[in-house]
């Protein structure tokens, strides 16, 4: 499954890959495309994941997600 996610509050290469990192650290998620420019990450993650545990590992990392 796919989950597209908007990130606000990226604006380097660092925060690209803490947004990566906090996705794909949740149980159920195989991997985290994150955009910069796009600000967006493209999550593919087992049906299982509940998108609002994706939000809050966003949040948690610092950023907003809508």
């Amino acid at each position: 499954m796919k989950t597209t996610l908007h990130i606000e509050g990226m604006s380097c290469e660092h925060c690209v890959k803490h947004v990566t990192e906090a996705l794909e650290g949740i149980a159920g998620v195989s991997s985290a495309k994150v955009n910069l420019k796009k600000k967006n990450a493209v999550v593919v993650h087992a049906d299982s994941v509940n998108p609002d545990a994706m939000k809050a590992a966003v949040q948690e990392a610092g950023y907003e997600t809508a």
